[in-house]
C-alpha cells in the first residue's frame, strides 16, 4: 500500500514536470522572441526538450506500477531524440550568440528573464527534492537520477538569472549573448549524457550530489 502511494506521487511529479516545462517553454519563447532576449529564448527551447525526457520518466513510472518492464527500445529512442534535440539547440545558441556579439544586437528588456528564472529556481528545487525523497524510498535509480538531473535545470535557471540581471544593470548587449553561450554548453552536456544513457552507460547525474 505504501509503495502504491509512493508510485502515485512519482507519477504526479512526472506529470507536473512535463506540464510545467511546457508552460515555461511557451512563456519563455514568447517573451524571448518579443524582447530579442536570446538567453531567454534558448531557455524556453530547452524547456521543450526537457518535456521529451519527462515523458520518458512518465512512461517508465506507469509501466512499473503495472509491474511491466519499460521498453528498452522506447527508452533508447526517446534518449536519442532528446540528445539530438539538445545538440541542435546548442548549435543554434552558439551561432546566434556569436552573431549577436558580432552585430552588437541588444535585447529591449530582460525583465521577463529575471522573473521566469526566479520562478524556475524555486520550482525546480522543490521538484528535485521531492523526486530524490520518493526515489530513495522506492529504491528507484531512475527516479533518483532524474532528481539529480534536475540540478541542470537549476544551473540553467541561475545562468538566465545572472545574465538577465547583469544586462538590466549594465545594459551591455553581449552579456545576454554570453548567457546564451553558457546555456549552449550545458545543452551540449545534456545531449552527450542522453546518448551515453542510450548506450547503456551510467548516468553522471547520479554522481552529481548537491
Amino acid at each position: 500500500m505504501q509503495n502504491n502511494r509512493l508510485w502515485n506521487i512519482a507519477l504526479l511529479l512526472a506529470i507536473i514536470t512535463v506540464f510545467y516545462n511546457l508552460a515555461e517553454g511557451v512563456i519563455s519563447v514568447f517573451f524571448g522572441y518579443s524582447d530579442d532576449t536570446l538567453s531567454l529564448f534558448g531557455f524556453g527551447i530547452d524547456s521543450f526538450v526537457e518535456v521529451v525526457s519527462g515523458i520518458g520518466i512518465w512512461h517508465m513510472v506507469i509501466r512499473t506500477r503495472r509491474n511491466q518492464k519499460p521498453s528498452e527500445a522506447f527508452e533508447r529512442t526517446a534518449l536519442k531524440i532528446t540528445g539530438v534535440s539538445f545538440y541542435v539547440l546548442s548549435f543554434g545558441l552558439i551561432v546566434s550568440g556569436v552573431y549577436n556579439i558580432y552585430s552588437d544586437n541588444t535585447p529591449s528588456s530582460t525583465l521577463w528573464g529575471i522573473i521566469i528564472s526566479l520562478v524556475s529556481l524555486l520550482s525546480m528545487w522543490i521538484l528535485m527534492s521531492a523526486k530524490l525523497s520518493v526515489g530513495k524510498k522506492l529504491n528507484s535509480d531512475a527516479i533518483i537520477a532524474d532528481g539529480h538531473c534536475t540540478k541542470t535545470c537549476l544551473i540553467l535557471s541561475a545562468i538566465l538569472l545572472i545574465s538577465s540581471t547583469l544586462f538590466m544593470i549594465f545594459k551591455i548587449g553581449y552579456i545576454d549573448s554570453i548567457g546564451a553561450l553558457a546555456l549552449a554548453y550545458y545543452s551540449y552536456a545534456e545531449g552527450k549524457e542522453s546518448f551515453e544513457k542510450a548506450e547503456g552507460k551510467s548516468c553522471k547525474c547520479e554522481k552529481a550530489m548537491l
